[in-house]
């Protein structure tokens, strides 16, 4: 479980360096990257990875454009 971790976290870090994901969202699952541009989109996506993948958890997030803002409220 470890060694998996591992290359979730080395493909986010990948994933925040590379200007292609910007803007997207992104599904890591079975040590790869598939990205879209839509929520609805990634939904559809997820379900065919899962299908593909039963037995993978996936991360899944979302890669920010430059030019957005985050609202951060203390």
């Amino acid at each position: 479980m470890a060694k998996q971790q591992t290359v979730t976290k080395n493909l986010i870090s990948r994933i925040y360096k590379e200007p292609k994901y910007k803007g997207k969202h992104i599904i890591i699952i079975g040590g790869k990257i598939y990205a879209t541009k839509s929520g609805r989109a990634n939904s559809e996506l997820l379900e065919r990875l899962l299908k593909k993948y039963p037995k993978k958890i996936p991360t899944i997030t979302y890669i920010p454009a430059e030019e957005s803002l985050i609202l951060l409220i203390l």
